[in-house]
C-alpha cells in the first residue's frame, strides 16, 4: 500500500477533494481492471474517454479518482484529484509508486523512424558482454538482465515502464535501454522518467494516420529531447536533416554523429558484402556481420552511446564488433541452391529505400531480386502506394501481398499500392493477397543466386486479419518453401 500524497507528488494538480493521506493498492487507467482501494485515472484517449467510466471504477471499488473534469456532484466517500492532463499525471504517478527506478538505473531512450529495435538490442547486448547487467524495453522483446518477456507495444504504458524498469534495479541492473516512440510522447508514457541519455536516428515518412502532419510527427519525436536534464547527453544523427530542430530547446549535452558530415561521432564504410562490413569509426577499424549503410549508422550510434556512457573506445568496439544480427532486421537466410532471403521489418518508403539500396549495391551480376511487400491496415494510407513505386524502381520482380490487414481488405490495399506503379512496370508485378503463397511463389520464380526480399513484418510471428492475431512467421515461412524446392 502506498500513501495518496506520495503518489501524486510533483504532479500538476488543480484542486483535491478528500483526505490525500489515505493509504491506496494500485493505480488504474482502465475501469474493468480497478478493485479495492485503487487510484482510478480517467484519461481522455484517442478511441474512448476515461471519464465516461468513472462510476464503473468507483463500482468496482476506487477509492480515488484522478480527472480533469470533475463531475457536478462528486461522491463525498471518494478522493478527487482535479488535474490538467491526466495522462501526464499518470506517468508521474506511476514514476512516484514505483519509487522512481529511472532515477536509479541509467536509462537511455531512442527514437526516430528506423533503426530503433537494432540500437537498443545491440546496446543491451553490447553492455552485458561488457559484464554490466542491462534491461531492454523494445518493440521485439522485454528484457530484465536474462529474463525475457513477450513485449506488447513499442513503447509500454507509464505503469509496465516503470514496473519493468523497478525490476531491472531489484535484479541489480546498472543499464536500461528503450525505444520511444512518436504515440508514446505525445501520450506521455514517459512523463517523469529521468534519461541519462537520448538519441535520435531520423525521421521520415510514417504514422501520419495518427500525427496527421509531418510537423506533428517531428513535434512528437522532438519532446523526448525537450525533457532531458542538464547532466543528460542528446546524440543525433547530423545527417538527418532534422536532427537541429530535435534538439533546439533541450537542455542536455548535444553530440552528433554521422557518415556523411563531420561530427563527434563519424563511419565510413570500407567494405561491404553479404557476409559483412568493414567499418572504419573514428579512425579504428571494425569488421561485423551486419549489412548495410543504415546499419552503420546503427553501430556508429550504439559506439557512440557506449562512450558516452564512459565505456573506452577500443573495448566497445572490440565487444561491437562480435554481435550477430538483430532478428526480423536485415536477416539473411538461404537456401540448399544458392538462393538468398533477406527479412526485414521495413514498412516505410524510406526503409525500403535504405534495403533496397543495400542489396542492390552488394549485388555483383545477374542476379534476380524478386521482392514481396505489403502494407499495414488501418495505418497511413499515403504511403502505399509510394512503397510499392520504390519497391518496383529497385526490384526486377514485385509480388504485393498482405502485411497485416487489421480491419481491411487486403485487397484494397494492394489496390492502393498498385496506384503508384506506372504502366511501364506493371508488367513487374504480380498480386498475391496470401502471404504465404505470395512467399512461395518468389521461391518458384527465383533462380541460384538470386535474392528475395520479405519486407514489412520482420521479427513478427503473426498475421491480424479482422481483430485476430493468427500464427504467421515470415522467416518460417520462407525456410518452409526452401525446403520445397
Amino acid at each position: 500500500m502506498k500513501i495518496l500524497k506520495d503518489i501524486i507528488k510533483n504532479v500538476e494538480i488543480k484542486r483535491i477533494i478528500g483526505d490525500d493521506t489515505i493509504p491506496v493498492h494500485a493505480i488504474e487507467p482502465d475501469s474493468r481492471k480497478v478493485t479495492q482501494n485503487d487510484v482510478f485515472v480517467a484519461i481522455k484517449g484517442t478511441q474512448s474517454d476515461g471519464h465516461q467510466y468513472i462510476d464503473k471504477a468507483i463500482a468496482q471499488g476506487a477509492s480515488v479518482v484522478v480527472c480533469e473534469n470533475l463531475p457536478n456532484n462528486p461522491d463525498p466517500r471518494i478522493v478527487w484529484v482535479q488535474v490538467d492532463n491526466s495522462a501526464k499525471a499518470l506517468g508521474r504517478m506511476a514514476c512516484n509508486f514505483y519509487n522512481n527506478p529511472s532515477e536509479k538505473i541509467k536509462l537511455v531512450g531512442i527514437t526516430g523512424t528506423n533503426g530503433k529495435t537494432t540500437t537498443v538490442t545491440l546496446l543491451y547486448r553490447l553492455f552485458e558482454s561488457l559484464g554490466y547487467k542491462a534491461g531492454l524495453i523494445s518493440t521485439v522483446v522485454y528484457k530484465v538482465h536474462h529474463q525475457e518477456f513477450e513485449a506488447t507495444h513499442t513503447t509500454p504504458d507509464a505503469l509496465t515502464i516503470n514496473r519493468l524498469l523497478a525490476e531491472m534495479v531489484n535484479q541489480g541492473c546498472s543499464y536500461a535501454f528503450m525505444e520511444v516512440s512518436s504515440h508514446s510522447l505525445v501520450q506521455h508514457r514517459t512523463e517523469g522518467l529521468n534519461f541519462a541519455g537520448a538519441i535520435f536516428s531520423n525521421i521520415t515518412h510514417d504514422h501520419l494516420d495518427y500525427h496527421e502532419t509531418f510537423d506533428n510527427y517531428i513535434r512528437a519525436k522532438k519532446m523526448l529531447f525537450d525533457s532531458l536534464s542538464s547532466e543528460a547527453f542528446a546524440l543525433i544523427n547530423l545527417d538527418d536533416k532534422n536532427s537541429r530542430v530535435m534538439v533546439q530547446n533541450t537542455r542536455a549535452q548535444v553530440k552528433t554523429y554521422a557518415m556523411r558530415t563531420m561530427a563527434d561521432f563519424r563511419v565510413k564504410v570500407i567494405e561491404s558484402h553479404f557476409d559483412g562490413m568493414h567499418l572504419q569509426i573514428n579512425g579504428l577499424d571494425m569488421h561485423t556481420p551486419f549489412i548495410g549503410h543504415f546499419n552503420a549508422y546503427n553501430l556508429l550510434a550504439v559506439y557512440a552511446t557506449a562512450v558516452l556512457l564512459g565505456v573506452d573506445s577500443t573495448e566497445a568496439l572490440t565487444h561491437l564488433s562480435a554481435q550477430h544480427d538483430v532478428p526480423g532486421r536485415f536477416q539473411a537466410i538461404r537456401s540448399s541452391n544458392g538462393i538468398v532471403a533477406i527479412v526485414d521489418y521495413a514498412h516505410t518508403p524510406d526503409a525500403l529505400v535504405n534495403v533496397l539500396n543495400t542489396i542492390n549495391q552488394l549485388r555483383k551480376g545477374n542476379e534476380q531480386l524478386i521482392t514481396v511487400v505489403g502494407a499495414g491496415g488501418n495505418r497511413d494510407k499515403t504511403k502505399r502506394p509510394i512503397m510499392a513505386r520504390v519497391c518496383v524502381e529497385q526490384s526486377d520482380r514485385v509480388i504485393l501481398t498482405s502485411d497485416n490487414p487489421r480491419n481491411e481488405d487486403p485487397n484494397d490495399i494492394i489496390n492502393d499500392m498498385l496506384a503508384g506503379v506506372d504502366s511501364a512496370n506493371r508488367q513487374k508485378v504480380l498480386t498475391i493477397p496470401n502471404r504465404a503463397e505470395a512467399i512461395r511463389t518468389a521461391t518458384l520464380l527465383a533462380k541460384p543466386g538470386d535474392i528475395i526480399l520479405l519486407a514489412g513484418k520482420g521479427h513478427e510471428t503473426y498475421q491480424e486479419v479482422q481483430g485476430i492475431k493468427h500464427h504467421f512467421d515470415d522467416r518460417e515461412e520462407i525456410k518452409k518453401a526452401f525446403e520445397n524446392l
